[in-house]
């Protein structure tokens, strides 16, 4: 099985520290895994997709603009 490196800050890895029980690893690879699993649905998703990338681009934002909005009335 391939090795990665990963950096994190000294204070989540102090944080992790003090929970030695749980397999980091474990739950990366299951991150990793779960964010595939959901860029593939999304790319099958996409190749099913009539809209062009400005259309994509306009729907993003007014999503956008309608989220900042929302933020805004907390």
């Amino acid at each position: 099985m391939p090795n990665i490196t990963l950096s994190i800050p000294e204070k989540l890895h102090a944080r992790m520290k003090r929970h030695s029980e749980i397999r980091w690893s474990e739950v990366v690879r299951k991150t990793i895994s779960e964010k595939i699993e959901t860029l593939e649905v999304m790319d099958r998703i996409a190749e099913k997709s009539r809209l062009t990338q400005k259309d994509i681009d306009t729907i993003a934002h007014k999503i956008n603009a309608e989220a900042y909005k929302e933020l805004d009335k907390r």
